[in-house]
């Protein structure tokens, strides 16, 4: 089970990691295009639910809707961040500061569990948000302006709600995968419904309908099945190393087929960053304590 468990972790996000090149190619902005991979994403995992038979087997508890709802909220949010910060700056430097994330599950035990930060992880998340600001450029940072329009923000809200999905959705054990992400997916259509423009659907071309389909089906509704499928089977360490089948192959991505060509700055940031992370997933019991609870 644990074995099969790594493969889909890893297979859900090396495909992942194409999200970005998909997203630039559909053609609608980010609400929209969050809104119409939910409901793609609802009727691909609703039917294989009914399919499968799990609809009936199924055992709902409150607490555990109520904690599925509210994963579903962030993870939403996450969603619409993450591709409004596509929008603004290239795929390389969004997914390096999107996978702050454990960062920032390590703030969020700080401070909701009390757990005690210690030097080395103050240090490391220091780097972080160091090497944040060189991959973004340095001159970004001079005004709000420049800082909001270089899609900074967008991308640092992505990872705050990526952490708390992920810190949340490790209280959640009762529900299938199916439900849990059918939950989610349908959550998503009820919050974007009212903030959608349905006008920017109009004059869409073939390429972009599939490309729209291709992060409904493939990128939501089978990839985050097999991520929610997988991590309950497995520890913390092995999560948070193959996470990062994610962030390479999004910027590979991004250099070979978009032609992005990080400088020397970039790329120290990008190093200093994923230097930390690892450092920070890899360090000794008890600092890492809550940061195992991904």
């Amino acid at each position: 089970m644990q074995m099969r468990a790594m493969v889909n972790l890893t297979i859900s996000m090396a495909i992942f990691g194409s999200i970005g090149f998909f997203t630039k190619h559909t053609g609608i902005p980010a609400v929209e295009l969050v809104f119409v991979r939910c409901i793609f994403a609802t009727l691909f995992l609703g039917c294989l639910w009914l399919m499968t038979g799990g609809l009936k087997k199924e055992q709902w508890h409150k607490k555990q809707l109520f904690t599925t709802v509210l994963c579903g909220v962030f993870l939403v949010l996450n969603w619409v961040f993450l591709f409004k910060a596509f929008e603004e700056m290239s795929i390389s430097v969004a997914i390096s500061i999107y996978n702050l994330a454990p960062i920032f599950v390590l703030l969020l035990g700080a401070v909701l569990l009390a757990e005690k930060m210690t030097l080395p992880a103050i240090l490391a998340t220091t780097i972080c948000f160091f090497g944040s600001i060189l991959i973004v450029g340095i001159e970004h940072f001079q005004s709000l302006d420049q800082l909001f329009n270089s899609g900074f923000i967008w991308a640092l809200l992505s990872a705050i709600f990526y952490a708390l999905t992920m810190f949340t959705s490790k209280n959640i054990s009762e529900l299938s995968s199916y439900a849990l992400t059918f939950i989610q997916t349908a959550v998503g259509i009820v919050m974007l419904m009212p903030f959608c423009n349905f006008a920017v659907f109009e004059g869409l071309t073939t390429t972009n309908w599939l490309f729209i389909v291709g992060t409904g089906i493939i990128h939501t509704g089978f990839v985050y099945y097999l991520f929610f499928d997988s991590i309950r089977y497995l520890s913390t360490l092995v999560v948070s190393v193959l996470v990062f089948v994610d962030p390479v192959v999004a910027i590979l991505l991004d250099i070979v087929i978009l032609s992005f060509r990080p400088d020397a700055l970039q790329i120290l940031g990008i190093v200093l960053i994923f230097g930390s992370i690892t450092y920070i997933i890899l360090m000794p019991q008890p600092a890492r304590t809550k940061v195992s609870e991904i």
